[in-house]
This record gives C-alpha cells, sequence and structure tokens, in this order.
C-alpha cells in the first residue's frame, strides 16, 4: 500500500468557518443536554429513572433524525440550506422550552430540537470532509480540529447556561442556548459563500442525456464493499457510545448525590461536571490531530478499526475508576472528590478522540459522493441507538449497586473492542485502500 506524501499541514480556510458554526450549535445542544435532566427532576418534578429515559428517548431521535436530514439534503436542498433551515429550528426549540415551564412547551421544543439537529448535523460534517481530497492525510486532523470547536462549545455552554439554570431560573440556561444556536447561525451565512470552495450548494441535476447514459448510476463493488464498512464500524460504536452518554444521565446524577462538590466552602455547581470532557478535548485534540499527521508521514499511522480499539480500552479505563470510586462510597459510606470523576472524564475524553472524529472523517472517505450525507446520517443512526440504550440503563442507576452498575459499563467496550480486533483484517480489505 502507497502513503500519499503530505505536503503541507495547513488546513483549508473553510474549515475554520464551519469550525465557529459548529461551534456555537454544539453550544446550543450541550447547553440543552446538561441541564435537561436537572430541569426534568427539579422543576417538572419527574423521578430520576423517568428522567433519565425520556433523556434517553430525546437524545437518540436527535441522532436518528440525520437520517431524514441527510436525505433531504443529497435529493433536493444540499447542506448549506439544510444547515440554515435546521439551524433556526434549533434556535425555536430552545426558546420554546425556555418561555414556559410546562410539557406542552417541553414536548414541543424538543421536537423542533429533534427536527432542526436532523437538517443540521449530518450536513456540516459532509462539508468537513468535501473540503478534502479522498486520500487526503489532513483529513483525519482536520476533522479532529473540526471536533475541537465541537467541544469548544460544549465547555463554554455549562458555564454560562448551566449556570443561569441553576443559579437563577432553567429558563435562562435554554434562552442562552438558543442565543448560541443564532450566532452559529450568522457565523455560516457570513462565511458559506467566500470560504467554502463552492461546496454544500443544491444538488445538481442531470440532463436527459445524462440520466439516459447513466439511468440509475449502480455501486461499484468496491463502493458496495466501503458502505458496509461504514455500517460495520457504526455498528461496533453502539458499544461505545452506549457508555460514553451515560455523562448527561447516570453520571449527572453520580455528580450530584455522590460527589462532594464544595470547594473552600463553595459548592461547584453539577452541570459544570459536564464541561470536564469538553475541557480534555480542548487540551487534547491538538495533540492527537499532530499525532496523527506526524505517523502519517512516516507511515505509521493506525488504521481506523485499530483506532477504534484504543477509544474502547480507554472508555473502559475510565469507568473502572468509576468502579473504584463506586467501592469507596460503598465501604465509607461517604461521599467522594471531584477527581474521581475527572479522571474518568479524562479517560472517556482519550477514547473519544480515538472514535468520534476519525469515525466521521471515516464515513466522508468511503461514502459515494450522491450518497455522502445519507450516510452520514446512517452514522448518527448508531448514536441514536447507542443514546436509546444509555438512557433505558441509566434508569437502572440507584437500583442496582454502583459497582456493578459501573463494573457492566467497563465490560460493554472491551467485548466491542476485542470483536472489532479480531475482524480488523478483513475490514481494512474491504476499504479498498482508503485510511
Amino acid at each position: 500500500m502507497t502513503t500519499q506524501v503530505v505536503k503541507t499541514d495547513k488546513q483549508p480556510t473553510g474549515l475554520y468557518v464551519l469550525f465557529l458554526t459548529e461551534m456555537w450549535e454544539r453550544f446550543s445542544y450541550y447547553a440543552m443536554r446538561g441541564i435537561l435532566v436537572l430541569y426534568l427532576i427539579k422543576v417538572l418534578q419527574f423521578s430520576e429513572s423517568h428522567a433519565s429515559k425520556l433523556y434517553g428517548l430525546v437524545t437518540s431521535l436527535i441522532y436518528l433524525s440525520p437520517l431524514i436530514g441527510g436525505y433531504i439534503a443529497d435529493k433536493f436542498w444540499g447542506q448549506r440550506r439544510a444547515i440554515i433551515v435546521g439551524g433556526i429550528l434549533i434556535a425555536l426549540g430552545q426558546f420554546a422550552i425556555a418561555s414556559n415551564p410546562t410539557l406542552s412547551f417541553l414536548y414541543a421544543g424538543l421536537f423542533l430540537l429533534i427536527l432542526g439537529n436532523g437538517l443540521f448535523k449530518p450536513n456540516i460534517s459532509t462539508i468537513v470532509g468535501e473540503l478534502y481530497e479522498q486520500n487526503d492525510p489532513r483529513r483525519d486532523a482536520g476533522f479532529t480540529i473540526f471536533y475541537m470547536g465541537i467541544n469548544l462549545g460544549a465547555f463554554i455552554c455549562n458555564f454560562v447556561a448551566g449556570t443561569l439554570a441553576e443559579k437563577i431560573g432553567f429558563g435562562w440556561g435554554f434562552a442562552t442556548a438558543g442565543f448560541g444556536m443564532i450566532l452559529g447561525l450568522t457565523v455560516f451565512i457570513w462565511g458559506k459563500n467566500k470560504h467554502l470552495q463552492g461546496q454544500g450548494k443544491k444538488p445538481k441535476k442531470l440532463t436527459k442525456e445524462e440520466k439516459l447514459a447513466n439511468p440509475n448510476a449502480p455501486l461499484t463493488t468496491a463502493e458496495k464493499q466501503r458502505i458496509a464498512v461504514i455500517f460495520i464500524m457504526a455498528f461496533f460504536s453502539i458499544f461505545f457510545w452506549s457508555a460514553f452518554e451515560q455523562a448527561g444521565a447516570s453520571l449527572t446524577i453520580f455528580a450530584e448525590k455522590f460527589t462532594d462538590r464544595f470547594i473552600f466552602g463553595w459548592q461547584m455547581p453539577t452541570s459544570w461536571f459536564q464541561s470536564v470532557n469538553p475541557m480534555f478535548i480542548i487540551l487534547f485534540a491538538p495533540l492527537f490531530s499532530k499525532m496523527w499527521l506526524n505517523l502519517a508521514k512516516k507511515g505509521m499511522e493506525p488504521s481506523t478499526p485499530a483506532k477504534f480499539v484504543w477509544g474502547f480500552m480507554a472508555l473502559a479505563f475510565g469507568f473502572l475508576i468509576l468502579v473504584a470510586a463506586s467501592y469507596v462510597i460503598q465501604t465509607t459510606d461517604a461521599k467522594v472528590g471531584i477527581f474521581w470523576l475527572i479522571f474518568a472524564y479524562m479517560f472517556h475524553t482519550m477514547g473519544e478522540l480515538c472514535l468520534s472524529p476519525v469515525g466521521l472523517s471515516l464515513v466522508t472517505k468511503l461514502a459515494p459522493v450522491r450518497f455522502a450525507s445519507l450516510l452520514m446520517g446512517t452514522w448518527f443512526l448508531a448514536n441514536a441507538l447507542a443514546n436509546f440504550t444509555a438512557g433505558f440503563y441509566s434508569g437502572y442507576f440507584g437500583h442496582i449497586s454502583n459497582v456493578r452498575f459501573f463494573g457492566t459499563l467497563v465490560i460493554m467496550p472491551v467485548v466491542g473492542g476485542l470483536l472489532l480486533l479480531s475482524i480488523k483484517k478483513y475490514v481494512i480489505k474491504w476499504m479498498n485502500g482508503i485510511r
């Protein structure tokens, strides 16, 4: 296999427009994610189990809806229009929840968030991939930088929206999330024509002659195999995200009930723990980005399946820390310090950087151009199933021992990693030379 020589480390300018757009959209999403369970429990008087299950259902639908949004963009609108309409719906959804603390406004707002995310999420990731040639070794590094933008928004939002929600009122938190989405839309509309190299426009309609010459555009064997790899890797990502997505539910409750959050007499808001993971993303993402580029230059970059396996093992180790913390709580009948959760999140973050941006990059490398956004939506389908599973499993938190609860979350990614390792060579073969 030949390795493409890296001519420059400089990333396309359009990447930074998309970076800022995604940063503010993720500010909006993670602000909602960080306070939703607390809002359901404290304001709408849901039980912890009911709140966790609704959280899982909502986040799963948020990741399921990109299937529809990807199809609409590929077939009718193009990615740009889908992003703009999606952003408007997201902002309206946040403002709806903020405006009135009732079930009707909650469900209306969540419905708008689900629709908006379906249009926004797959299409902005697709445009990032279109900025690169197929085997451009800057692609994984570029997606890691893009991913840092996601987490910069996630880091900031909890200090702003989370603090306003817990100290003043939850409506302020959701409204702040809405304004964050408006800022993201402003950046995208400003920069799309100048910096996106013509990417993401309305799909070109074939002429009558083109349709007759190639009516069905059948997939080649290599394309079919590459699409199969997308589905295989999406399936294995379920093992990862089902455990990782405990952050918004069971880990939030763990922080609220079992973690000593007092620092010199001041109690840290529970929602601030949602900023620990993105903080580590911001710190580690440039290092991982540089590492992948340096390894690519030396012809030593691990394959995508190998990176996934690394991610599984790091995630498992993070939950092993929480098993130990739970054992301390069980034997001492006292809360644990904040560093148990912080170190767990640190290893979760390392795992995430080996899997999530790499997975997004993989889809854009392997997907045929005419199905790019649809297959990106398929990738997020795995997140949908994982979020539903995560919310369902979170419902058992407090009903079984914490040691057993987190112990299961150690086993799940280890099993996924070992299964993937056993078929790694077949997956690489079906990638047909694409790293």
